[in-house]
């Protein structure tokens, strides 16, 4: 069915291209175009992702080296420069964020594991702050001399896949992202302890949710009851109430107090939860495994363009990083889809230098020999998408 077919064709092939243009109307992005349109502008964005070019001139130096092919690829035969700096200006990021998440809806769906044994999901909850030059993206103050945008995210611990992403300037402070966050009753949220507030925790509570965080050291509060029987490295376990003024006010319920001490760090952490029937361990595994979101974040900024963007307007910016998402989104469908036992660099760097072959994906991946490849993690990074 592919034999004839580009690589990139038919990895876009798998994208819904009907609702994409039912985004399109929706914000009137294809109005009074004529040539270079939404859905072409996608492609020539994901071409640039997957193919890991570095500046807007780069991306298009690369496709007129393949000008002959671009009409095949689905990019059309009007990409210029400036048509994809004009689009990349003007046209509604909402389009690409609002596909972004059918992307991720698609790709939690196949991807739906059930590793806690928990009625609910599980995910973190964490920012990423990325640098921009304050003198070129001006609407981006961060500090005196310092622009940049935090990207503010809700992974899902057991699909590996974000779940919900809101883009503020980098000066937005990361509680305040919590009153955006789409909760859903049962579910566990886990934060660090940048997000001790407890006026929205308490509304994490109230809406049936649950949540794990680190607590801070001055924290105030009784003890109400102790747990007797401790499973090990559980220092102890109490439920208290919160005595400080203003906590006792904004969280009038019992919270629940575990001190663990981690082997592996050689350190005691401190966990403040409303989970009361979780046992101390339980607690404990869901706080570590919140470290995941901090390797999607490092993995993104490695192997997808995310830090040198192909425009300077907020607008530009938002929709480099949605069309970054759907990519993600989309080796994570064609890796379970295709069940490949691959690492994602090498599943990215089979791809960037494919892209315009006429290789079916499956001998693509079946064919080509990349275990020699020395990857560019250290031991600890999460090898994402692994079965």
């Amino acid at each position: 069915m592919n034999k004839d077919k580009y690589v990139f064709s038919q990895l876009t092939s798998l994208l819904n291209r009907s609702l994409f243009n039912d985004y399109v109307r929706k914000y009137n992005g294809d109005k009074y175009v004529k040539h270079f349109t939404c859905w072409n502008q996608l492609l020539v964005l994901m071409f640039g992702q997957l193919s890991n070019r570095e500046s807007l001139r780069d991306l298009i130096v690369a496709l007129e080296a393949h000008r002959s092919k671009c009409y095949f690829l689905g990019m059309g035969k009007h990409i210029t420069r400036s048509n994809l700096a004009k689009a990349n200006e003007s046209r509604n990021c909402r389009i690409f964020e609002d596909f972004a998440y059918h992307m991720i809806d698609e790709a939690r769906r196949k991807r739906i594991v059930d590793i806690f044994k928990l009625e609910g999901n599980v995910y973190a909850f964490d920012s990423t702050t990325i640098d921009l030059c304050l003198n070129v993206f001006e609407w981006a103050k961060f500090r005196t001399t310092k622009g940049g945008v935090k990207v503010h995210t809700m992974y899902d611990i057991e699909t590996q896949v974000p779940a919900f992403v809101h883009i503020t300037p980098a000066a937005v402070h990361d509680m305040k992202a919590m009153d955006v966050i789409p909760y859903e009753p049962a579910s566990f949220y886990i934060f660090d302890r940048g997000y001790n507030d407890f006026k929205r925790l308490y509304r994490i509570n109230a809406l049936g949710s649950f949540f794990v965080i680190r607590s801070k050291g001055n924290l105030k509060y009784k003890i109400v009851r102790w747990k007797r029987r401790l499973q090990k490295d559980v220092l102890s376990d109490a439920e208290i109430a919160l005595t400080g003024f203003y906590p006792s006010q904004y969280y009038p319920s019992k919270l629940r107090l575990i001190r663990y001490w981690d082997e592996e760090q050689g350190r005691e952490f401190l966990f403040l939860t409303n989970a009361l029937g979780l046992s101390s361990l339980l607690v404990a595994e869901l706080y570590k495994n919140r470290w995941q979101i901090e390797l999607f974040f490092k993995w993104l900024k490695q192997h997808l363009k995310v830090k040198k963007f192909w425009g300077t307007s907020e607008n530009a910016v938002k929709t480099q990083i949605y069309v970054a998402i759907i990519t993600y989104c989309l080796v994570a469908i064609v890796q379970h889809d295709m069940r490949l036992e691959r690492s994602t660099y090498e599943i990215l760097q089979i791809l960037s230098i494919s892209l315009t072959d006429k290789t079916p994906l499956k001998d693509l991946f079946n064919k080509t020999d990349y275990h020699d490849v020395k990857e560019r993690i250290d031991n600890s990074e999460l090898l994402l998408f692994y079965s």
